[in-house]
């Protein structure tokens, strides 16, 4: 019973952690224009993995994507990739789970079986947790760079490799900090982990559990000591029949060899 509430609870927290990485993968909040001491309020630009916008003052707001992949940095690169994974091996561990669960019966399924894909899809949500935290802390770090490096002084370093987002340029560079994309990603990526690792105990519960419903034949070895006893057998009685009778009927005493 334990492994069963153990399995549903790791597959319900890896579906919650499995959103929280998509979710976080199509936001555009990645990175937001730090407002503090900012001389420009009349504009608030914010990036993503695929977009960059800027919204003005009035609310409108206008997002251009990155129409080029070879222009852009290598690590946002990474980063897409990472995402991607994490998402491919969450969903793929996600349908093995659902068939691996103990409460639905399909077929003739054995328990062992059940236990191995539980351990698959265990493994799946914690590598695609993994690239997913990767991923976001990778961004992070870009952030925490370009935010060092930049200043409202001079045009500095920008995070995404040029002069600027948003059309914003030389001493009026803006510098970014962290969205909320980021922390939904390491929710989601830390959830998805929490996940995985309680699909793995759900499986060594279940593995446990099969050897114990084992129906086998135990036996005791015979020890050194055992004393067996020959049974006597009684001996067969000595047969007359192939003495020859006399005329008058009585056994006689010679004996004939049969060839």
């Amino acid at each position: 019973m334990a492994a069963t509430i153990c399995q549903v609870m790791g597959f319900l927290l890896s579906l919650l952690g499995v959103a929280g990485i998509i979710a976080a993968t199509g936001m555009d909040q990645w990175a937001t224009e730090d407002l503090f001491d900012n001389p420009v309020t009349a504009v608030f630009s914010y990036s993503g993995l695929w977009n960059s916008c800027v919204r003005q003052s009035s609310g409108f707001t206008e997002c251009r994507p990155y129409f080029t992949i070879l222009g852009l940095p290598a690590l946002l690169q990474a980063v897409r990739a990472l995402m991607i994974v994490g998402i491919v091996l969450g969903a793929i561990g996600g349908l093995i789970a659902i068939f691996s669960l103990k409460c639905l019966k399909m077929g003739n399924m054995e328990d062992n079986i059940k236990a191995t894909m539980t351990l698959t899809a265990g493994i799946m949500f914690l590598l695609g947790g993994v690239c997913a935290i990767a991923g976001v802390s990778a961004f992070a770090n870009l952030i925490v760079q370009s935010f060092r490096f930049t200043t409202y002084a001079d045009g500095g370093f920008s995070m995404m490799g040029g002069g600027g987002i948003g059309g914003l340029t030389g001493s009026l560079t803006p510098r970014y900090t962290f969205g909320p994309a980021l922390f939904v990603g390491w929710i989601g990526g830390a959830v998805l982990v929490i996940g995985g690792v309680m699909m793995c105990l759900a499986c060594r519960g279940m593995s446990s559990d099969a050897k114990q419903q084992y129906n086998g034949m135990s036996y005791k070895a015979s020890s050194h000591h055992t004393i067996y006893k020959t049974e006597a057998r009684p001996r067969p009685a000595f047969n007359d029949s192939y003495r020859a009778q006399s005329a008058d009927g009585r056994m006689s005493n010679q004996k004939f060899d049969y060839v």
